[in-house]
């Protein structure tokens, strides 16, 4: 009688046997958890708060703008303001810059301007005064100065000056009464309305001065000649 064998395994091939392991299960890998550090999240969270505060900051500025009075014609020096000199603009004001409000655009026309008004620029309350430059009793004299007779200082309107005499070398000073005066340097008190810029070339700069009546005929005769001066007041008067 023939035995039975039991198999044991997968059959062999070429005569060899071959057994297959058992896979078994399969344990997960392990995670090592980071560690959070306190002051990485604290710092991450101030830089998004002051990322986020900036941005505030500048749709604020961007969207804070304040209606203004601008100057969009060329304005001289004691002109009367009109409506067609001025225009509204929607800017964002600086605190510090002064500026007349659109709202307020109808106070200002009439007045005169008392500086020379530039197309384009902010109209600050300084820049106008309801006082005419040249008042009553008062006459204007143009003066034409040499590059060397420019004061340094800027000449600006409302500015308190003398018109000095100076005779030409040799020739004697007369008063007003006609007769030689005794060589005292003979004054005229004035008030620059305008200065005018340097002519090309020249240099010269052309002030307009304003005198009292009776003393414009003789500051005219004295620029006629060559022979005045002008000099700046100090700002107290003395």
């Amino acid at each position: 009688m023939s035995k039975l064998k039991e198999r044991t395994g997968t059959p062999a091939t070429n005569g060899v046997s071959s057994q297959r392991p058992v896979a078994g299960p399969v344990a997960p890998p392990r995670v090592s958890a980071r560690r959070r550090r306190p002051g990485v999240i604290a710092l991450s969270l101030a830089l998004i708060a002051a990322g986020g505060a900036g941005v505030a900051v500048l749709l604020l500025q961007v969207g804070s703008r304040t209606p203004v009075v601008t100057v969009v014609r060329e304005v001289q020096v004691g002109q009367v303001l009109t409506e067609q000199d001025l225009g509204e603009a929607s800017v964002a004001l600086d605190p510090a810059v002064k500026a007349v409000g659109a709202d307020d655009l109808k106070s200002v026309v009439g007045k005169r301007a008392a500086v020379e008004l530039k197309p384009g620029s902010l109209l600050s309350p300084s820049q106008v005064t309801k006082d005419s430059l040249v008042k009553p009793g008062e006459q204007l004299v143009p003066i034409g100065l040499k590059p060397e007779q420019v004061p340094a200082t800027d000449l600006v309107p409302g500015q308190e000056v003398q018109l000095v005499h100076v005779p030409a070398q040799g020739a004697a000073s007369v008063g007003d009464d006609g007769e030689p005066s005794d060589g005292a340097r003979e004054t005229i008190a004035g008030r620059v309305v305008k200065a005018s810029k340097a002519a090309p070339g020249t240099g010269v700069v052309v002030v307009d001065v304003a005198t009292s009546a009776k003393d414009g005929a003789t500051a005219a005769a004295w620029v006629s000649t060559g022979a005045v001066r002008l000099v700046l007041d100090a700002p107290d008067g003395r």
